[in-house]
């Protein structure tokens, strides 16, 4: 008897502790309300609207399909709402969809007298309860009219608006917000956030469904987000329960939102098409009749069982998923005279190339997945630098064939020949395919390459041997790469791992990247034809990823002429590369870098720098070979153009590295410097400390270096510079500041003393502060 008792104390201290719940009723129609399992893909967006805040936050969604303002009311529904209410709850109101339908007398309400009306009522009565209302105009159809989103609710918005000023409660206005959006995102891409799918995906819809008023999934969580979007706007109460995301600043719902692609459940069998398993035998014809049939059958899941399946290059279809099952590896082959040359790209510009192992242009829902294997046989492919290999790896390489310059190895003369001709290397007017057949082993295949691609998945497989870049979604919108591991030699050249270039909405998440080269790595394309395309990457999510070796771990350009923007990078670990966080650009890029949230990255044994930003790329190896001397950079200021880059607003938080060259290093320009960089809660052990060159408003805070030698900083032409709670651990030698155009040079609750600075005659002494 005495532990029950002690028992039932404890659960009632429990309960007493536990912060109360705050109630939220969703009232409305069919656009808002939960759907049953049988009816997915189809998404109210009150249904996931709970995912936006804390577990203080009750949602209790009583919205139902159909329903008016009239019928909601008239059926008792109403009522089931009203008797539960609390003083303090929040009840959210939105109709109009089915208030309109003036056929029918159940549901109808004219906006101006009748559905006011109603409104009025429903304000009064959660107000006798001391609830909480809270109106919301009817989200938008969608409806286009000469390309543009057109309004669809008539008065009914309007109607809201009126009765939300005249009895002062507040509103969102959704009608506004959703078309806004729609419009957006575009008379083809808006129907991904609606019930937009062929015949056989979903049982429910075995015709197929177009239906331009209920939400996807991705529709639904875009309404729920732009929901939040106004209680923020309006400074609502309930703004202080929404989740934070792991970047400063930022909510959850803030985040990109990513259309994800559905298939029909129907099976094709490589085998049954001719594949066989084999070491010799190509299965190609086999697998690519099996993607031709499945898209032209309305799509579905292309298997490759398991076992060894010689493929030369294969093209992605509309509605196809190639499935690699476990065990499974998909061999391309190691002819080079089985890859066709074909129009594309290299390196952000127009390009003759050898086509891809896989590759997709202009196609809708396609992927890859599954736990197999790609092997690009990238070793017929590569060149390689003999710097980078031991002298008996060189000599068997020697040994082996191919030719070489004393400095690197090509697989044939014709790849050595490409190398050495500027012509080759982009598309080049007054050259024909014929010219191009000469140099045709260096024209490297990217291994796969969508392009302008709507709606891609590529998740679990493992992919190697890229006989160049690995992953190339270009001009793609809605792309998923999940869980995916890539390897190449660490010798690699030009073996990035994945290029996200010009790209909008993705996520990259869960992957492992042992790589030669760069290893996530974003563009927009090259110099003035970057600039003409003018499409950027943006919205973009890169988390929970590993980077072994490779030139950098997270990078952005060189060729990012189109622009890149709104990028959130979170809780990735680089191990061994030779940068860490790395943005490279040079004048003639052009293009805009701008709001690029990092957080939560952990890095060890970095060859050079932690973090680098450096606007003088010269396309050399990121570390110096030995006995490479690095030329000193002229800070000599340069007309402003269109062919300037720029890079702005950059926030990093939670960065730690142990081992590294350098902690920090930035160099701008003069006439474009780094602008806008907070990095907070961060710590470095690195060889030196940190240099800032031609950079404004720097801010770090809770900062500490442990470095080996060199100055405590470098300051030079830096303006708006703050460090707060910086702690250097090394501070034996002096911390430097040079330059006239040095302003602004805040450090409070630092270690370092203003006498321990020496500040170069060409700065104003007054301009550098130390408390």
């Amino acid at each position: 008897m005495k532990v029950y008792f002690i028992l039932i104390s404890f659960l009632i201290a429990l309960n007493i502790n536990e912060t109360p719940k705050i109630n939220v009723y969703l009232i409305g129609d069919s656009t808002m309300s939960n759907k049953r399992p049988q009816d997915f893909p189809e998404t109210g967006w009150g249904q996931v609207f709970g995912e936006n805040f804390t577990n203080v936050i009750d949602i209790h969604n009583h919205a139902v399909n159909g329903r008016s303002t009239k019928s909601f009311r008239d059926q008792g529904l109403w009522k089931t709402v009203h008797d539960q209410l609390q003083p303090g709850d929040y009840v959210f109101i939105q109709f109009g969809h089915n208030d309109s339908k003036t056929t029918d007398s159940l549901r109808y309400a004219p906006a101006m007298t009748d559905y006011k009306t109603n409104l009025i009522r429903y304000i009064a009565e959660i107000r006798e309860k001391k609830a909480i209302p809270l109106l919301l105009t009817p989200v938008s159809r969608r409806k286009f009219m000469d390309g543009k989103a057109v309004e669809t609710h008539g008065d009914y918005p309007k109607a809201v608006k009126e009765v939300a000023a005249a009895y002062a409660v507040d509103v969102i206005d959704m009608d506004t917000k959703s078309r806004a959006i729609i419009n957006a995102q575009g008379e083809e891409l808006s129907k991904l956030m609606f019930m937009h799918h062929g015949p056989g995906v979903f049982p429910k819809f075995p015709k197929g469904i177009e239906d331009n008023t209920h939400f996807s999934p991705f529709g639904a969580r875009t309404i729920a987000a732009l929901v939040c979007e106004g209680l923020v706007e309006i400074s609502h109460p309930l703004r202080a329960y929404l989740k934070s995301s792991p970047h400063e600043d930022k909510y959850a719902f803030e985040l990109p939102k990513i259309a994800e692609g559905y298939f029909k459940p129907d099976t094709f069998n490589v085998i049954k098409y001719g594949a066989v398993p084999s070491a010799v035998k190509p299965s190609t014809a086999a697998i690519q009749s099996a993607i031709d049939n499945a898209s032209q059958t309305g799509g579905g899941v292309v298997l490759i069982p398991k076992g060894m399946y010689i493929s030369g290059p294969l093209v992605l279809k509309d509605n196809v998923n190639l499935h690699l099952e476990e065990g499974a590896l998909l061999q391309f082959s190691d002819n080079r005279a089985d890859y066709p040359i074909v129009e594309t790209t290299w390196e952000g510009q127009a390009a003759y190339r050898c086509q891809a192992p896989i590759s997709a242009v202009g196609k809708t829902n396609i992927a890859l997945t599954g736990k197999g294997t790609l092997d690009g046989s990238g070793q017929v492919w590569k060149q390689v630098k003999r710097s980078k290999l031991t002298s008996a790896e060189w000599k068997k390489l020697t040994e082996s064939g191919g030719v070489n310059d004393g400095n690197t190895w090509f697989p044939s003369e014709s790849a050595r020949l490409g190398e050495n001709s500027d012509w080759a290397k982009k598309k080049t007017e007054g050259k024909t395919i014929k010219d191009y057949e000469t140099v045709r082993d260096f024209l490297r295949p990217n291994m796969i390459s969508f392009n302008r691609c709507n709606v891609v998945k590529i998740e679990g497989l493992t992919i190697k041997n890229s006989p160049a870049w690995t992953i190339h979604p270009l001009l793609c919108n809605h792309t998923m790469v999940k869980d995916v591991s890539v390897i190449n030699p660490w010798f690699g050249q030009n073996n990035d791992a994945i290029d996200i270039e010009s790209c909008q909405s993705g996520i990259l998440e869960g992957c492992y990247f042992d790589s030669g080269d760069d290893a996530i790595t974003i563009k927009s394309g090259r110099d003035a034809e970057g600039r003409k395309r003018g499409v950027p990457t943006s919205d973009w999510i890169i988390r929970d990823t590993k980077v072994m070796h490779g030139h950098g771990g997270f990078v952005i350009g060189s060729e990012m002429s189109g622009g890149v923007k709104n990028l959130y990078v979170n809780n990735c670990t680089f191990m061994g590369t030779d940068i860490g966080l790395r943005f490279k650009t040079t004048r003639g890029r052009g293009g805009v870098v701008d709001n690029i949230h990092i957080s939560d990255i952990q890095m060890s044994e970095i060859v050079g720098e932690a973090i680098l930003f450096n606007m003088y790329y010269a396309a050399k190896d990121p570390v110096k070979l030995p006995g490479e001397e690095d030329k000193p950079i002229e800070y000599i200021a340069e007309p402003f153009t269109e062919a300037t880059p720029v890079f702005r607003n950059f926030s990093m938080e939670r960065i730690y590295c142990k081992g590294a060259l350098e902690a920090i290093k930035i160099e701008g320009l003069p006439e474009s410097n780094l602008s806008g960089l907070k990095l907070k809660d961060a710590s470095f052990v690195s060889q030196k400390s940190m240099s800032i060159n031609e950079a404004d408003q720097i801010q770090l805070t809770n900062v500490e270096i442990k470095h080996r030698e060199g100055a405590v900083f470098i300051i030079n032409n830096g303006k708006n510079i703050s460090f707060k709670n910086v702690n250097f651990l090394n501070t034996s030698s002096e911390a430097k500041i040079y330059g006239s155009g040095t302003k602004n040079i805040k450090l409070e609750n630092t270690n370092v003393r203003k006498s321990m600075i020496f500040i170069d005659k060409s700065t104003k002494s007054k301009e550098v502060s130390a408390k």
